[in-house]
């Protein structure tokens, strides 16, 4: 029987794990494994349909080649490979960088507008404008 290693996983997989598998009638963990060994088994098989997708990942392929369910692993994993790669992205510091003013929301749901030299500026929200 495997023995499990601690490991960090990002929070949103351990929250959206733990919606998934109440419905499912299992725990995080148990959810997260499933995931995880769907997912292996899925990589794994190298069959004539995960050739085609993937060409089309590597976009030596069109979209229009796959069928439905091509489709649906291929808007998988583009949508994984853009949720790993936002995850990653500071856009704030390179917009500063630039001299670029930007605005965001903050924990509260404010806006605030942050300035390249490191300032910020609450905004006044839209129902205060009145």
């Amino acid at each position: 029987m495997p023995v499990d290693i601690p490991t960090r996983v990002a929070a949103d997989l351990v929250h959206d794990a733990a919606v998934e598998g109440a419905r499912e009638s299992r725990s995080a963990k148990q959810q997260l494994d499933h995931w995880a060994r769907l997912g292996r088994s899925v990589s794994m098989h190298q069959t004539a349909a995960r050739r085609r997708i993937e060409a089309v990942l590597a976009g030596e392929s069109s979209l229009d080649t796959l069928d439905p369910a091509e489709a649906a692993v291929f808007n998988a994993e583009i949508d994984t490979a853009i949720d790993e790669r936002a995850a990653r992205l500071s856009f704030g510091s390179e917009l500063a960088a630039a001299g670029i003013v930007t605005v965001a929301l903050d924990d509260a749901g404010e806006l605030i507008e942050h300035h390249p030299d490191g300032s910020t500026v609450q905004l006044p929200s839209p129902a205060s404008d009145g």
